[in-house]
């Protein structure tokens, strides 16, 4: 183990490790984000997410022209690229982390559209960059207030298990901390979220022209300040809440809600136009919300002419549509929308 080994490393290190390791969360032969995996993100919810954004996307291609493509960043399984792409036909890339999610997106885009990483990827882009529930897997360092002092928590062995240690806080992470942390009282915790950033800022370097679209859990630096007595760091395991952080390495997804704030600041000082909104809204503002109203017309038409069958699928997609709409759901994440 390298920690024996070489000592305490600093959380970000160990998170990267556990999730992208060859041995790790996403770098083994498990395909995580589908019904049978560890979570469901909106596109295993239903395929009217990624057809609800073609629409998004299709809007983008009228407005900068062509050359132009769809890259997805953090793509898993393809299950938001294939209705997307079946909506809007599209020239596409996939860039992904994960051995079995870029085995599975094989199914979706030929071999020399998938990349590890957007590094791969000719550049300069033009077109659409979509990160859905990407950044909150990013490595992040993790700190805590201790007598009004910032205290940077790194993860080292204590017998047979791993626990935290604590650390000087390093440079980047006093700095990030001043920035976007807040006032957060005596015990209380902050995922500082450098890696976010600097990926969003090397996405926007990368861009000629188009957009990045960040779909994720999260808030607000000043909307995240009551979640920060405990903090947002969790684990998920079995589409269920996990074991702590430190317990099983390399068998759960590690994640944190993402500071939104954070990179606004980057979009701001990289020159870029950006926009913040529930992801409700966003989808609505795309027609989502016109196709619930339909789905439910129609339901009741089927229902008022005797056709079970019709029905039961009707609303099977209403509940789909309902879900990634629920204010306190799906509903509730943010769409930073950062245009080039």
């Amino acid at each position: 183990m390298k920690i024996v080994d070489a000592g305490p490393l600093p959380f970000d290190e160990f998170m990267a490790l556990a999730l992208y390791h060859p041995d790790g969360f996403f770098g083994g032969k498990t395909l995580r984000s589908e019904k049978a995996g560890d979570f469901l993100t909106s596109p295993e919810v239903s395929p009217l997410f990624g057809q609800t954004l073609s629409g998004y996307v299709a809007a983008e291609h009228r407005r900068i022209g062509d050359p132009f493509a769809l890259y997805e960043v953090g793509a898993g399984s393809g299950s938001l690229l294939r209705p997307l792409l079946e909506a809007y036909e599209v020239g596409a890339h996939a860039i992904e982390a994960s051995p079995a999610a870029r085995q599975s997106l094989e199914t979706t885009l030929p071999p020399d559209r998938i990349h590890d990483t957007l590094q791969d990827v000719p550049k300069p882009l033009r077109g659409v960059v979509l990160a859905n529930e990407l950044v909150d897997n990013l490595p992040m360092a993790v700190a805590q207030r201790v007598d009004g002092q910032w205290r940077e928590r790194w993860v080292g062995v204590a017998g047979d298990d791993l626990v935290f240690v604590d650390a000087e806080p390093r440079r980047e992470v006093a700095e990030w901390l001043e920035a976007y942390a807040g006032e957060v009282a005596d015990g209380g915790w902050v995922e500082v979220q450098m890696q976010a950033g600097h990926w969003l800022l090397e996405t926007i370097e990368s861009l000629e022209s188009g957009s990045i679209v960040i779909i994720d859990y999260g808030d607000t630096a000043e909307g995240l300040l009551p979640r920060r007595a405990d903090g947002t760091l969790r684990t998920y395991r079995a589409h269920h809440l996990g074991p702590h952080p430190l317990d099983e390495p390399g068998k759960t997804d590690i994640t944190a809600d993402v500071d939104f704030t954070a990179l606004q600041a980057v979009s701001e000082s990289a020159g870029a136009t950006f926009r913040l909104v529930r992801q409700d809204d966003f989808l609505g503002e795309l027609g989502l919300r016109d196709r619930l109203s339909g789905l439910r017309h129609e339901e009741l038409e089927a229902m008022r002419g005797g056709n079970e069958l019709e029905r039961l699928a009707i609303r099977s997609t209403r509940t789909e549509v309902e879900t990634l709409l629920h204010p306190r759901g799906l509903g509730d994440f943010r769409v930073l929308v950062v245009t080039i």
